[in-house]
């Protein structure tokens, strides 16, 4: 098999457009990347932002209900003994400890560095492909 000589043009144009396009490639890459991380934070504080509405949506019609109740007196003796530990004469108050056993929520972590590191492992898979491309190249003159 006869080897086709290439133009020196051509040699050229792909030294200085190659690296142009490369670049290209690698921005697009990235911002395509934030992209889509932002429109996943976005979309999980519009998540969070929802039930966050809901439960404060409840809590103005629990809170409705109880101005209601505090309109009634026998409800608000009854809501002070409870609470404030007033009594009526005769009664005897005894205190017990109710222990809140409230588990520590996790915060989320941020999974931008899992980004940054598929960008990296994608960005070195180009690089691996054009320098093994340039080694046949080199090979086969």
């Amino acid at each position: 098999m006869a080897k086709k000589k290439v133009p020196k043009k051509a040699k050229r144009r792909l030294a200085i457009f190659g690296p142009v396009a490369i670049f290209i490639i690698i921005y697009c890459t990235f911002t395509l990347c934030t992209t889509v991380t932002d429109l996943y934070k976005l979309s999980n504080e519009e998540k969070n932002l929802n039930n966050k509405l809901s439960t404060l949506k409840t809590n103005a019609s629990d809170l409705k209900t109880e101005i209601t109740k505090l309109q009634d007196k026998d409800y608000v003796a009854r809501y002070a003994r409870e609470n404030y530990l007033y009594t009526r004469n005769g009664e005897y108050v005894i205190k017990t400890d109710e222990k809140d056993t409230k588990q520590k929520k996790e915060t989320p972590k941020d999974e931008q560095y899992i980004i940054y590191i598929c960008i990296g492992a994608v960005l070195f898979i180009i690089l691996f492909i054009i320098i093994k491309h340039k080694r046949k190249r080199k090979s086969s003159k």
